[in-house]
């Protein structure tokens, strides 16, 4: 589970303060990107489904100043036709797809150096 693998990731960033935050509700997503987003070093988002189709997401991340990494476990590239638009890719500074877990660890190493 993912709640396992953030331990790993606190072990193995321990100077690094991380905030979990988990929704499937649209709305909890983008209320949470608004209120950490002027105030954090980097988000690493999973948007999962809500990928090709939050428009709200897209914009909310628009709308901040903190730095975001999309991160997904799976190639969405590798996937059906529609998982390959992304409403978010444009908005972040970067885009990890396709690596498992590790995409997380990279992402935080980016936003660690």
């Amino acid at each position: 589970s993912f709640e396992k693998y953030l331990g790993t990731l606190q072990q193995e960033f321990p100077n690094v303060a991380l905030h979990y935050f988990q929704s499937n509700i649209e709305g909890e997503l983008v209320d949470e990107i608004q209120r950490i987003g002027f105030s954090y070093d980097g988000i690493i988002i999973n948007p999962a489904a809500y990928t090709h189709t939050s428009v709200a997401i897209g914009d909310a991340i628009a709308a901040i100043t903190t730095p975001v990494i999309e991160v997904h476990i799976s190639n969405i590239f590798g996937r059906e036709e529609f998982r390959k638009l992304s409403h978010v890719s444009a908005k972040s500074v970067g885009v990890i797809s396709g690596l498992g877990l590790k995409g997380y660890a990279l992402a935080i190493s980016y936003f660690n150096t």
